[in-house]
């Protein structure tokens, strides 16, 4: 785990909290008095004045020269420095403005202001819960600031029939950048343990007791039907982990504040670009963590229009593919025609065989377009290749890493069969050595997952004859006990987690 540090304007800003030796001050981490702190080294600016040119505006600015992680950015501070900038962020937070209904404000005031830390209010950081909750999570995870200043504003229907505080509608007046020495006592005690709660580093061991050395979060959802891995899977992981020198730990949604604590993030839920799934991986990014998967590599691989288009123009071999717009839904009987029923239709970000619908002529193609048209602009129309099964070739940091046969679900032409109920069905699987794979098979999934980038994929193949047909590269890939680890066992476990501690140590460097 990296050095964590407090950057301070004045040591008395600190005489209200715990001594310790992880205080410095601005001029101290001027001239680095303490010698140089590799790269890594976290840092939490607290400096006094925050302003374009002042000394907490250059503390951010040298962290982000030297490589260190710092909060906040200097991004955050350009951010919170102009209204018209975090104007239209704070708008989408509208909806977590419902918790202060029926919230009462002192002696019925119509204007209020409040100290967020660390993504908690006075009531969160004491007993755990507030209303406030939601607002006080999104507003951190908007603006990566240590403390906030927010100022709330109310308004009426009429003000002359205000009568309580549920009548009131309440907004964000403005958003600022707290100073650690202007906090009253019992912000100083919101934010000693908001900060306690956030990172333990200032109260931990020496390096020279702890066993491990760096610190892995995995991102998982115990609510979601279909996760990446499952339970044992998720423990195996843990275990190969620990073993190779890392201290792992499984986080949630509710943790996005918490990721500076890590040196790496690794994604074992669903992915997608348009949930909190991706603003993790570029958040993790951001804070200088190594992270499977990286954001581009969600970004890439969720969408089959960007893929279908990679594959063609870099010649890797993929069954026919067309993509079709909305606006040019009379090209869809010209594309059958050309590729030939039966055909395979497919909204772009579909997963687990989501999204995607086999027409077997004119009519069905243009019913089932139009459904799926009112749901993305873009749809691609594939012909059609049935096997008994595809293969998954697991591909990390370039190298295949194993090699499993799907089958197709019972009766069906997909591996998973979606139910008129919610039931997902699932056909078997086998497990084999990657050189027990087909060749063609293996070399066509590497160069495919080359394309998008280093991270952990799964590359779907069908195999025709001597010849490999791409099918789709999946980040975040499956990784199930009794699965993908039927060959390797434990050794599949442990060459991820060794991957992790390449990328820290080298980050390091």
């Amino acid at each position: 785990m990296a050095e964590l540090l407090i950057v301070v304007d004045r040591r008395q800003d600190w005489k209200s909290f715990y001594p310790t030796e992880n205080v410095i001050t601005f001029q101290e981490y001027l001239t680095e008095q303490r010698g140089a702190l590799p790269k890594g080294t976290r840092i939490l600016n607290l400096c006094r004045d925050y302003r374009y040119l002042s000394n907490g505006y250059y503390c951010s600015l040298l962290a982000e020269a030297r490589g260190h992680r710092v909060m906040p950015t200097v991004r955050t501070l350009n951010d919170l420095g102009r209204k018209a900038i975090y104007g239209p962020r704070i708008q989408e937070l509208a909806p977590a403005l419902k918790s202060f209904s029926g919230q009462a404000a002192p002696d019925n005031a119509t204007r209020v202001e409040m100290a967020f830390c660390f993504g908690t209010d006075a009531v969160q950081a004491e007993s755990g819960q507030s209303p406030f909750s939601s607002l006080a999570r999104q507003l951190f995870e908007q603006f990566a600031c240590p403390i906030l200043r927010v100022t709330f504003v109310a308004s009426t229907a009429s003000e002359s029939k205000r009568t309580a505080a549920g009548d009131l509608n309440w907004t964000i007046e403005s958003v600022a950048a707290g100073r650690l020495h202007k906090l009253t006592d019992a912000e100083e005690d919101q934010f000693a343990r908001a900060l306690d709660h956030f990172s333990r580093q200032v109260w931990r061991k020496p390096r020279a007791q702890r066993s491990s050395r760096f610190d892995l979060a995995i991102l998982v959802n115990e609510q979601e039907a279909m996760p990446p891995s499952d339970a044992r899977a998720l423990k195996r992981f843990v275990k190969a982990g620990r073993g190779v020198g890392l201290d792992v730990e499984l986080i949630s949604k509710a943790d996005y504040g918490r990721l500076a604590e890590f040196d790496g993030l690794f994604i074992r839920e669903t992915t997608g670009i348009d949930n909190h799934t991706y603003r993790f991986a570029k958040r993790a990014e951001a804070e200088g963590l190594v992270v499977i998967d990286d954001a581009e590599s969600i970004l890439r691989c969720t969408n089959k229009v960007y893929l279908a288009d990679l594959l063609q123009k870099n010649r890797v071999p993929a069954p026919a593919t067309r993509i079709i717009s909305r606006d040019r839904k009379a090209e869809l009987a010209a594309v059958g025609d050309a590729l030939g029923y039966p055909l395979v239709l497919k909204i772009p970000d579909g997963s687990f065989s989501r999204g995607v619908v086999k027409v077997s002529n004119i009519d069905e193609l243009q019913r089932e377009a139009a459904a799926l048209f009112k749901r993305s602009a873009l749809l691609l129309v594939q012909e059609f290749m049935f096997t008994d099964y595809d293969w998954r070739i697991g591909v990390l940091a370039g190298e295949p890493l194993f090699a499993c046969q799907y089958f197709m679900s019972q009766g069906h032409w997909q591996i998973y069969q979606h139910g008129a109920g919610g039931d997902v069905g699932s056909g078997d699987s086998r497990t084999v050595s990657v050189q027990e794979a087909p060749k063609a098979v293996v070399q066509a999934a590497v160069k495919a997952a080359g394309l998008i980038g280093q991270s952990l994929y799964g590359v779907d193949v069908k195999q025709k004859g001597n010849q490999a047909f791409v099918i789709e590269v999946n980040d975040n890939p499956n990784v199930d006990s009794g699965v993908e680890d039927e060959f390797l066992g434990d050794e599949l476990y442990q060459q991820i987690m060794r991957e992790f501690v390449r990328r820290m140590e080298r980050r390091g460097r």
